[in-house]
């Protein structure tokens, strides 16, 4: 399988508390609910075509838990995020979770890399880490990643956790997909493309 990843971000990188100020107010974050504004039907389109290639998702504990209580109560949705999430599979990398309640989860206790690789190395077309910041940074740092996708929201959040650390393993990229909705939200799909080469 292909290991993509799956992140809303602002224009100055930081994912935490997109969806409201209860969301994820860690670290005495104050500005949750930065992409909501630009969360239009074109958007919202937008994403739930991005979500619809995953043939499985991978989350982070954290993630899961936002993403069970409000996406795993919509199995009867049409919305076609909904739809992805409550009918294939999910991982979820954790080592304290051990009753995941969603439907066709399982939990990724140990060496969460060597799972995922072994996951990559079965047929299938692609499996999605949505959000998840450890995870996603866990599985840049073991080269892991074959596609990032970047949906960046027209805001400088100004504080917050962001995508990519301080510092951290540097990784060259290329384009593949680039599209805009009329909000200002943009697309962006990279594939990875080993150590970058320095001028």
């Amino acid at each position: 399988m292909k290991l993509t990843t799956n992140t809303n971000v602002s224009v100055d990188g930081v994912m935490q508390g997109l969806g409201g100020q209860e969301e994820d107010p860690s670290g005495n974050f104050e500005r949750g609910g930065w992409a909501m504004p630009h969360f239009d039907s074109e958007t919202a389109a937008l994403t739930g075509e991005v979500y619809q290639r995953a043939d499985a998702f991978l989350f982070g504990r954290r993630t899961y838990e936002v993403f069970a209580g409000f996406w795993g109560a919509m199995k009867d949705s049409e919305d076609p995020i909904a739809v992805a999430l409550n009918t294939r599979p999910k991982y979820v990398a954790s080592t304290t979770l051990t009753d995941p309640g969603w439907a066709e989860t399982s939990v990724l206790s140990g060496d969460v890399a060597a799972a995922v690789g072994e996951l990559k190395a079965k047929p299938g077309g692609e499996l999605q880490a949505v959000g998840s910041l450890s995870v996603v940074r866990l599985l840049l740092e073991n080269d892991l990643v074959d596609e990032i996708t970047l949906l960046s929201a027209p805001v400088v959040v100004g504080q917050g956790r962001r995508l990519f650390a301080e510092t951290g393993p540097d990784l060259a990229m290329e384009l593949v997909e680039s599209r805009a909705t009329t909000s200002g939200v943009t697309m962006q799909v990279y594939r990875t493309a080993g150590r970058p080469r320095y001028g």
